[in-house]
């Protein structure tokens, strides 16, 4: 039978082969090649500002909407085929614009099985996926003013590259390193941006329960968003609650002044169908992670930015970037208070500058065998049941072990019960999967205080639950610094070919999972 789409850029592709009938996500053929499109588009969009001699002027109006497209067609984040074809005609509008009206890569193909050698098309869809996961960095630090130039300029380059028929196995192996290079200075200007606009993250103890208000849901990533929703919620009697990818907004000094801020509700982003019903107020979709939604809830569904669904309202900002979010308070107001579903509160806040104001204690129990390993277990959650994994494996590790975490994997053991190390928590969060950035400085730090030559020297375990494109952006930025041996679960992605995973085996130990019980004893853990 005919394939009718094809796509395997997320972990739960079908099969663990690819997505050919609709998406796992929900994604249709139809939405599936509407986003091949838009990829195709901007790519021909970079390649026009190449060609045009990456003037600066081009760079500066061709960049956001690179980076808005390629954060479109991350997974969950837009289903509205009228959005991704507006997205489509923009980028073809500017491109002519650029190019004078020149036809670009008129030979080029669309899709992803449209590159027949089996291994070219295996990195050029890892470059690919880490450009959307870079791309989500950058339009977060953009919405906060904050940008650079040659990123900027890396993104436009990579995306022409990938059109270039001339490129070697050689070329595009170089191209994914320098990818992940650009990924680590992607994560760095975000995190300044987040950091100088809000504070830097302090340890925070975050409520799980409910109040009797009736409530927003806010999911996703944007920071700026909640901002705006927390100074025009203040006195309206609507508290504001944080879901998934968002929990970690309670680090932030700046978001401690608002009374109405009134805690985080469920968990990851799979379990959001029940979890958005029992809320029973409005919910605001910020970033991906969205999950199809059901009649029970979506009319209480709003979208905004890069996120959109048929039928679902989407908030779109003013030419200040400003969005007006009066009709989704008003609708919480008739609304009944969430539904609690439980009670208690979860410990975060241990991004890099909170662990450094740690480092003397850290490092007494490091020398004093307190703590003898660290395990960094980011990365993303998901549906399948294999990645009960990662809730064993945390509850099976020895005691005088400590799990560095950002993203939502977290929602798989950060609710356990596992004490701490001396008053050092045993999971240390330092945020969202955008906040893996303190991971790796963490580690550098680690490597600096112990006077080590090589990073892999640290007693530092590599065991990474990934799903989307924004783990390919952390992985090779990991990659890029060095770091060896890290492990990739529930399953390898279905888009490395049978050589490059070899490649990747061979030159950096990437390795997949076992059972907790076997692995535990691989990483001398046992």
């Amino acid at each position: 039978m005919e394939q009718e789409m094809f796509c395997y850029q997320c972990q739960e592709t079908a099969g663990g082969k690819g997505c050919t009938k609709m998406g796992v996500c929900g994604k249709k053929a139809d939405t599936a090649l509407e986003q091949d499109k838009l990829i195709l588009a901007t790519k021909k969009l970079g390649l026009a500002v190449l060609e045009k001699g990456a003037k600066a002027e081009d760079v500066k109006s061709a960049a956001p909407l690179a980076i808005n497209n390629l954060f479109k067609t991350i997974t969950n984040a837009n289903f509205d085929n009228s959005a991704l074809e507006k997205a489509i005609d923009e980028t073809q509008a500017l491109t002519s614009k650029i190019n004078g009206g020149k036809t670009l890569a008129e030979n080029a193909e669309l899709g992803v099985l449209a590159t027949q050698d089996e291994d070219i098309r295996s990195l050029r869809e890892l470059i690919t996926y880490g450009l959307k996961g870079l791309a989500a960095y950058l339009k977060h630090a953009l919405v906060l003013g904050y940008s650079d130039d040659k990123i900027n300029l890396f993104v436009l380059t990579a995306l022409a590259k990938l059109l270039d028929k001339n490129l070697t196995l050689d070329d595009y192996v170089a191209l994914t390193m320098e990818t992940g290079t650009y990924g680590v200075q992607g994560m760095a200007l975000l995190d300044k941006a987040n950091t100088e606009t809000y504070g830097n993250p302090e340890i925070t103890s975050v409520n799980i329960g409910v109040r009797k208000n009736p409530g927003i849901l806010v999911s996703g990533h944007d920071l700026k968003d909640l901002e705006m929703l927390l100074d025009q919620t203040k006195g309206t009697g609507v508290d504001v609650y944080t879901h998934g990818e968002m929990l970690p907004a309670h680090y932030y000094p700046a978001f401690k002044k608002y009374e109405n801020f009134a805690g985080n509700y469920g968990n990851a982003w799979w379990l959001q169908k029940k979890e958005f019903a029992s809320f029973n107020g409005p919910i605001l979709l910020t970033t991906n992670c969205l999950v199809p939604p059901t009649d029970q809830y979506k009319e209480r569904l709003f979208t905004t930015n890069d996120v959109g669904f048929p039928g679902c309202k989407h908030i779109q900002d003013n030419e200040n970037g400003k969005k007006d979010f009066k009709e989704i308070i008003e609708l919480a107001k008739k609304c009944p208070p969430p539904t609690e579903i439980e009670t208690g509160s979860i410990v975060g806040g241990f991004a890099h500058n909170q662990v450094f104001a740690l480092a003397d204690k850290v490092v007494d129990a490091v020398k004093t065998g307190a703590i003898k390993r660290f395990i960094v277990m980011g990365g993303c959650d998901g549906r399948a049941s294999s990645r009960n994994y990662y809730k064993e494996f945390a509850e099976s590790l020895p005691k005088d072990t400590v799990i560095l975490t950002a993203g939502c994997a977290k929602y798989k053991y950060n609710k356990l019960n596992l004490g701490d190390i001396g008053g050092i928590p045993r999971v240390l969060d330092a945020g969202q999967c955008n906040d893996s950035y303190s991971l790796a400085v963490i580690a550098l730090k680690l490597k600096e205080v112990f006077n080590l030559s090589d990073i892999n020297e640290l007693p530092i375990v590599y065991n990474i639950a990934w799903y989307e494109q924004k783990a390919v952006i952390v992985l090779l930025a990991l990659l890029s610094l060095g770091v060896k041996n890290i492990h990739l679960g529930p399953t390898l992605p279905a888009f490395l070919s049978p050589a490059i995973a070899s490649f990747l085996v061979e030159k950096f130990g990437i390795g997949g999972i076992s059972t907790v019980e076997d692995d535990l004893k691989l990483f001398g853990l046992k």
